[in-house]
């Protein structure tokens, strides 16, 4: 790799990808003044929403109409907006639909790319990435090479994830199948997975082919038992009627021992992973392959290749979301997940929006000397009660990115003040501060107790009883350097207001008025 560009292609942070996490990253650095660039291959922004999904309908809710008119509160179901002050590029202004359309998300990227004049090169390609120094050394497409101190990866997915199947080569890929219906008219198909492309295949098939199978070694997992938006969603509940109704659509947990074509049609082996190992051979017309994507890692050389996950998928990175053994790559949007993988929502815009926002902040302590922000609390129950309710009935990234982002008080007892920290993800907090003697992390929890019945919970509204609330409820926790030593739960509510006197306020207060000793 030769340099023949000299400074003027140097940049302290760049951002690989010009889809939402890299628009969004952008942004914030560009508020912050920073130094930074932005590359994408394609000639304009959001390129994977212009091949996804294939049936053109996102997961992600657009909720127009809210309860509230706090524009904080509203975007805790936005799941689309990126954040900027002010906020004049809603979401909603491109779509009134609850599910809106693919092309509405490739109109509104664009358009919020032009509104902020983000530093976006489009048309460049990375063919290579090395260390360089202390940073990094990026040749692209067009022989250029761009230098700097902070890579961060914001790319997406970069190619199909292809399940190590005998015959695999056999099945049509996600990334390349027609989405015509009508070509599957009275065929028997066979998709390979379930998770949401899958449902969302069979989905546009329902109407169409003769037998629709969804296969895969794992239980499905549905949304509302994990509270992860990305396993699979009550919208696709018709396939799974479909199966339970006895249609001979079904869905089956088996593994694929082997794909084989005969004739006009495939012969697929299989064995199933719930019945004493019980073995069949079933007979297809189509075998689609819909199992999901990776990162591509091919463009890294030898010396800052990441580590990966043990599934090969996506780079395992610290709490900083800094690759775990390259220094200064940093990952961004759907391919930082590694830390919360399905839990919270850092896989899509409305949780990784608010990742971005604290990545910039922590990107500026390490590169620019600027410290983290805080604010300050009066070391007292009465204002660390008020601090923290009035942040978990307002934050919408304490909402969204419930149990991995949180708010942090850093007691000094020697000033009498508490440092309050904002939407720092908790694991992060427990490794920067902890050598610190006294602290609290508050967030958002689900109750993880395995209901029979997610629609017919047992509720106990005692205040005493808060921790086995099933919904989304505050969880305050206190810290002795890294050792959890004491943890609230507060009451879970209907219309998510933690501020009733005896179910919120007074167990809070009494909380800190005990532990603080006044």
């Amino acid at each position: 790799m030769t340099d023949v560009n000299g400074a003027a292609n140097r940049h302290r942070y760049l951002i690989v990808g010009a889809g939402p996490a890299g628009l969004q990253l952008g942004y914030y650095l560009g508020q912050a003044g920073s130094d930074y660039l932005v590359v994408e291959r394609a000639e304009r922004p959001g390129e994977f929403f212009r091949h996804y999904p294939r049936h053109r309908k996102l997961i992600s809710i657009n909720k127009v109409h809210a309860v509230s008119t706090d524009p904080e509160i509203r975007l805790r179901w936005d799941w689309n907006s990126l954040l900027h002050e002010p906020a004049e590029l809603p979401f909603a202004a491109y779509s009134r639909e609850y599910f809106p359309g693919a092309d509405d998300m490739v109109r509104y990227l664009g358009d919020f790319a032009r509104h902020h004049e983000l530093n976006v090169r489009y048309g460049t390609e990375v063919r290579r990435v090395e260390k360089s120094g202390t940073g990094f050394a990026v040749e692209t497409g067009d022989g250029q090479v761009l230098h700097a101190e902070c890579l961060i990866m914001a790319t997406g997915w970069g190619r199909p994830n292809i399940p190590d199947v005998r015959g695999i080569e056999h099945a049509v890929g996600y990334e390349s199948m027609s989405t015509d219906p009508a070509d599957y008219a009275g065929q028997r198909v066979l998709i390979l997975g379930k998770g949401n492309s899958a449902f969302e295949t069979a989905s546009a098939l329902l109407g169409h082919a003769s037998m629709i199978h969804l296969a895969s070694p794992r239980p499905l997992r549905l949304a509302w038992n994990t509270k992860h938006p990305g396993d699979v969603r009550g919208h696709h509940g018709a396939v799974l009627d479909s199966y339970q109704f006895k249609t001979l659509h079904s869905v089956l947990d088996c593994v694929i021992d082997d794909i084989r074509p005969v004739g006009d049609r495939f012969e697929v082996h299989l064995t199933y992973t719930h019945a004493e190992g019980e073995t069949a051979v079933m007979e297809y017309e189509s075998v689609l392959r819909c199992t999901g994507f990776a990162m591509d890692t091919s463009v890294f050389g030898e010396g800052c290749r990441p580590k990966m996950t043990p599934n090969g998928r996506m780079p395992v990175t610290r709490p900083d979301w800094q690759s775990a053994n390259v220094d200064g790559l940093y990952f961004a949007g759907t391919l930082a997940q590694d830390r919360d993988f399905k839990k919270a929502s850092s896989a899509f815009i409305d949780g990784f929006r608010y990742n971005l926002r604290t990545l910039t902040a922590l990107l500026r302590e390490t590169y620019e000397g600027a410290p983290l922000g805080y604010d300050k609390v009066d070391l007292d129950a009465e204002a660390l009660t008020a601090a923290v309710l009035d942040r978990v009935n307002w934050s919408s990234a304490l909402w969204t990115q419930f149990e991995f982002l949180c708010d942090v008080l850093l007691v000094d007892a020697a000033t009498g003040q508490v440092r309050h920290y904002h939407d720092l993800p908790e694991d992060y907090a427990v490794t920067r501060f902890g050598a610190e003697p006294h602290y609290y992390t508050f967030a958002l929890r689900w109750g993880r107790e395995e209901y029979p019945d997610v629609f017919a919970i047992e509720r106990h509204p005692q205040p005493d009883r808060a921790a086995e609330s099933a919904f989304i409820h505050p969880v305050i926790r206190r810290y002795r350097g890294g050792e959890l030593v004491e943890e609230l739960h507060l009451l879970e509510d209907l219309l998510a207001e933690w501020r009733r006197p005896e179910r919120h306020v007074r167990p809070l207060h009494a909380f800190f008025t005990q532990d603080l000793g006044h």
